[in-house]
């Protein structure tokens, strides 16, 4: 894939939410691929100032998508690419704050997309959600034209809107657009918290020598799918003619016990606290997470390397080399 990767030498991309755990690591590749410009646009509520990377062609613009003097200031550098990653997340957190969910989630995309369109830009990538657009009707392992209507969170459903925005912005205006389906995505750089992905806040948890809390049986199944490899697939999506008008599952095409993580989490961790096993929060309904990736590896080339045990490893090396930072911003109140 490297020789594609050459387009994006000298451009400038603009990355909402880029201070985020799937940001950080798309701007540290990008920032790394002679881009002239990578903008990261975040407004912090969920990402911390000492995560992100620092290069000279990075530069980060404290901001909210719902703010038009800061798109138009941003916009005015012209990105050539746009990958929109800035969302309220996630489940639990939409279902606790439904109408900032929706601002942000359908508000947001929809104000991103209009600037957009206005400097047509060359691509336009949207982070949408695997785990949310799929439903209990959907086929395993869930592939892209089999999306459900019966949806369980609000997330689920602005995740869903923002595709259809999306959409919209290509059938009327032909803008390049792209939605990226991640599923469980995890790796270095997501700072665990109230509202966050269980492996970061097992691996809190499990530093701080606590049981951790199993909601459901644990045999429950997931597509964890390490952050690299997610990096992999956008930067494809932000090239490849055939994405174009697309929407792409991006996982792992293979699925883990719950148990099984907790378990590995605990040995790297040198935690003997073992698991609790609490009640299922009602949205959680899905006792399997599977991707068909048959589509990403044939449009974009995408093949997942990154093994479950080793980026469970790399990720324990980033808290232990980030825990004087992570243990300052971890919040659970």
């Amino acid at each position: 894939m490297d020789n594609i990767l050459s387009e994006y030498d000298d451009k400038t991309i603009l990355v909402t939410g880029g201070a985020g755990a799937i940001g950080v690591n798309l701007c540290k590749r990008l920032g790394r691929l002679n881009a002239k410009k990578v903008i990261i646009l975040d407004n912090l509520s969920s990402s911390y100032l000492w995560n992100i990377p620092n290069a000279d062609n990075i530069r980060f613009i404290k901001g909210d998508v719902l703010d038009d003097e800061i798109l138009r200031r941003v916009f005015k550098e012209r990105p050539d690419y746009v990958f929109h990653l800035a969302a309220h997340f996630a489940n639990q957190n939409s279902v606790d704050n439904p109408e900032t969910d929706l601002m942000i989630n359908g508000l947001g995309i929809l104000k991103v997309l209009q600037y957009a369109h206005l400097v047509n830009v060359k691509r336009f990538v949207y982070s949408s959600s695997g785990c949310g657009v799929y439903g209990l009707d959907s086929k395993i392992p869930f592939n892209e034209d089999d999306i459900s209507i019966s949806l369980y969170t609000p997330y689920q459903v602005t995740k869903l809107l923002g595709e259809l925005y999306t959409n919209y912005f290509y059938n009327l205006y032909n803008l390049p657009v792209v939605n990226a389906r991640f599923f469980n995505v995890y790796g270095p750089g997501e700072v665990p918290g109230k509202y966050r992905n269980v492996i970061p806040n097992f691996f809190y948890w499990a530093i701080n020598k606590k049981p951790l809390p199993i909601t459901g049986t644990g045999n429950e199944t997931r597509d964890w799918t390490y952050v690299d490899d997610i990096i992999d697939g956008l930067l494809a999506m932000g090239i490849k003619e055939e994405a174009v008008g697309e929407a792409i599952n991006l996982g792992s095409g293979k699925e883990h016990r719950v148990i099984e993580m907790a378990e590995i989490i605990n040995k790297l961790t040198g935690n003997e606290s073992g698991v609790i096993y609490i009640k299922r929060r009602d949205w959680d309904v899905k006792e399997r997470l599977l991707s068909s990736i048959k589509k990403a590896r044939r449009l974009l080339g995408y093949n997942p390397k990154t093994k479950f045990r080793s980026g469970l490893k790399n990720t324990y090396e980033w808290f232990t080399e980030n825990w004087d930072n992570i243990k300052e911003s971890a919040e659970f109140g």
